[in-house]
């Protein structure tokens, strides 16, 4: 939630501002005084303010007005006879936005790629929705499914265990046309994502209160299965 108003800052305050950080404030105000033309919000906003300094800090709220539009968290109307492109409604992740907060926008954008395709169908909406621990242990989960479907080994070896024994020398994804020592680093690299990531969560309930750790972890799986399809 967004507690602070962007009323209550000075004009250098909200120059000063990163867009995104300003952007959810300048929204969560929309709303509260129940706008819909985005101009007519900004005129307010303006009208009894300090004059020193004004100006930059309305160019930097015309960006976090941008920013919101770019994002998708403010669009136009879909309703309507409006034809004043001022006029603007909050969007279903605008909402979201505002009740998730900052860190979770933060995380989505980093998501805002290409995942490969089994990440995108399965662990993308997990996120979305909030999950964030079974996501990224779905992700890695993912990870483990096309090693082993790949190397044909057995069900009996899992996680760590199954990253060595896979990539290992003379294992049945390791390749000898490689340098030796960057075979070694590739077997460490899943070993150990598997080892940190995935087992944990396996075994105990792994609490992920930052969004952007998820984040980070579906796309070091992403990596993994793009690194394993080569």
């Amino acid at each position: 939630m967004i507690n602070e108003s962007v009323r209550s800052l000075s004009n250098d305050e909200i120059a000063q501002l990163p867009v995104d950080r300003l952007a959810l404030m300048v929204l969560a105000d929309a709303i509260r005084v129940d706008t819909w033309n985005w101009r007519n919000w900004a005129l307010g906003f303006a009208q009894d303010r300090d004059r020193a300094g004004l100006p930059h800090a309305q160019d930097a709220i015309a960006e976090a007005w941008g920013w919101l539009s770019a994002k998708t968290l403010i669009s136009t109307k879909g309703a309507g006879n409006s034809f004043d492109f001022h006029d603007f409604h909050v969007t279903r992740a605008g909402h979201d936005a505002l009740s998730r907060g900052l860190g979770y926008i933060q995380a989505s954008i980093r998501l805002d790629v290409e995942l490969v395709e089994q990440l995108e169908q399965k662990v993308r909406p997990q996120f979305l929705l909030g999950d964030y621990e079974l996501a990224a242990f779905a992700a890695m989960r993912e990870v483990e499914i096309a090693v082993r479907e790949r190397s044909g080994l057995g069900a009996d070896l899992i996680g760590t265990a199954l990253m060595q024994s896979a990539f290992k020398e003379g294992g049945p994804l390791h390749d000898p046309a490689i340098h030796a020592g960057e075979s070694v680093a590739q077997m460490n690299l899943f070993a150990g994502a598997m080892g940190l990531f995935k087992n944990p969560a396996s075994h105990r309930r792994v609490d992920y209160d930052d969004p952007t750790q998820a984040s980070e972890v579906i796309l070091l799986a992403d990596l993994l299965l793009r690194i394993l399809g080569r």
